[in-house]
């Protein structure tokens, strides 16, 4: 395993952290009142775009998944259009899934909807960069062992610790404090931006620990 190659892993993921730093700290100066608790569905439209924006572009950059075989102009929209369903999809099912474990079902739909963007934007938009729109190729990557490269093995971890973040988030909402961020989603979506910021820094860390012991096997 290249050492180079867990240095980019490290840059790229430590640009995505600090571009969540940047969207709690900048639109302030732009926007009068701005603060994540106090305007917290447009810190969850920010935190969105930016962050999807940027993983986007670190894709394009960096090329973790580039194929030998060339794409035609129209493979390249057929794959931007599916990947754009895709992400669709992912967040009606996260809302759907979120509204399963409790969340309003009639109140609340914009925050449970820019909630589950935000989910998205964690775990699926991350798929799509890696993986693109294979169903086969996210369900080896999330089976045992079923890393192919480093950067899937950072996936693994970023998706798990969004996910985690966001459900350990849920714990203090219906708690009797009577705090700002108790109210819904707050505390999910600072969970799932902390537990995603967690992996991006864990990932390269662990993969560094362990690169002796990881064997990927050729694709």
């Amino acid at each position: 395993m290249k050492e180079a190659e867990i240095r980019r892993l490290l840059a790229a993921n430590l640009l995505c952290a600090l571009s969540i730093v940047l969207t709690a700290v900048v639109p302030s100066f732009f926007l009068e009142g701005f603060t994540v608790l106090g305007t917290h569905l447009t810190w969850l439209c920010v935190c969105s775009v930016c962050v999807g924006a940027l993983n986007v572009i670190l894709h394009l950059a960096l090329k973790p998944s580039q194929s030998p075989k060339r794409s035609s102009f129209a493979q390249k929209i057929s794959r931007f259009l599916k990947c754009c369903i895709y992400f669709f999809m992912s967040c009606i099912l996260f809302h759907a899934i979120i509204v399963l474990y409790g969340a309003p079902l009639i109140e609340s739909v914009t925050e449970t909807f820019l909630f589950a963007v935000l989910l998205s934007t964690f775990t699926t938009l991350q798929c799509l960069c890696i993986l693109g729109p294979n169903i086969q190729a996210w369900i080896r990557v999330f089976s045992k062992n079923g890393a192919m490269s480093i950067w899937e093995s950072s996936l693994q971890i970023t998706t798990v610790c969004s996910i985690l973040g966001a459900w350990f988030g849920a714990f203090p909402i219906p708690l009797d404090w009577d705090r700002p961020w108790q109210v819904w989603p707050i505390s999910c979506s600072l969970g799932a931006t902390f537990g995603y910021m967690a992996g991006l820094i864990i990932a390269p860390l662990w993969i560094h620990w362990n690169r002796k012991q990881l064997t990927y096997k050729s694709r």
